[in-house]
């Protein structure tokens, strides 16, 4: 029987597309799954972090990645199998880093993220990989804070999702006047131009600031403890086999010295001196 033209040309497509699935097809996974198929080749992998933290992680102007975080970052992705430019680094603002994760833009969230429970609802973490304390940074000749009860009537600064103005506010300094911004460089102009009187937040991140070369002299940490953040990374809830790899990630990184090389680099300039690192207790 002959086949018309049209049906010979149908049988061709078909024995083509027959050939392509057998040889294997294309063997990269989508940025947000990377590595997530079985023996597939692992392109690349997208991990959130801050853009706007000196110290801990920032985006430069040439397109380069500094800080704490975005050394943690990059040995856990590599003991995850993935090489530094299979890294794809996203910004994760404090407001959005919850949903960052649930929706797949992001394989991990390394980005000064502390742990609670109300976080623990929606997402899991491994770690934690770092313990800060909450402090305040004020202009460098302002005597007139020295504890967390002198911001009441004083107008104090943090970020939008941030913990740490709402611990003073609920805690602390219920009579604070509390601004709350997109990025902690906002509060920085504002505390600079005496707009406003206190900045809060972890000290690793403030003491960034305060380090970086253009602000050196302008302000000062008052020096306090006001809470404890455990900073963990975050990643999609209900994910225990990747909990477990990040987990021993982290706990090699600290027992090969490569954590405590990280601290003094990103650390050591600012005088700031880290705690000790913490023991990882999430998933167990």
């Amino acid at each position: 029987m002959k086949l018309s033209k049209v049906g010979a040309a149908a049988a061709i497509a078909v024995a083509l597309a027959l050939t392509a699935t057998a040889c294997g097809g294309s063997d990269s996974t989508k940025p947000g799954d990377a590595g997530s198929s079985a023996g597939a080749k692992k392109d690349k992998i997208v991990i959130g972090i801050k853009f706007d933290q000196p110290g801990v992680g920032l985006k430069t102007p040439d397109g380069k990645f500094t800080g704490f975080d975005v050394d943690v970052a990059t040995y856990v992705a590599k003991e995850l199998g993935y090489e530094p430019d299979q890294i794809e680094f996203k910004q994760a603002v404090s407001a959005e880093r919850e949903n960052l994760i649930s929706n797949g833009d992001v394989k991990l969230v390394v980005a000064s993220y502390s742990i609670n429970d109300k976080r623990k609802e929606k997402v899991d973490f491994a770690g934690p990989y770092f313990l800060a304390h909450q402090d305040l940074l004020v202009r460098a000749d302002d005597t007139s804070i020295t504890k967390a009860e002198d911001l009441n009537k004083k107008k104090l600064c943090s970020v939008t999702g941030s913990t740490s103005a709402q611990n003073v506010k609920t805690k602390l300094a219920p009579e604070a006047d509390l601004l709350e911004q997109g990025g902690y460089s906002e509060c920085l102009t504002g505390l600079e131009n005496k707009k406003l009187d206190a900045l809060t937040t972890d000290n690793s991140i403030l003491a960034g600031y305060a380090a970086q070369e253009k602000n050196k002299g302008k302000f000062k940490l008052v020096g306090l403890s006001l809470s404890n953040e455990n900073y963990g990374i975050g990643l999609k809830k209900g994910d225990k086999e990747l909990q477990t790899k990040v987990n021993a990630a982290i706990k090699k990184m600290e027992a090969d010295g490569a954590w405590a090389k990280a601290i003094e680099k990103n650390f050591g300039p600012s005088g700031y001196k880290a705690e000790p690192a913490p023991a990882v207790t999430e998933g167990s």
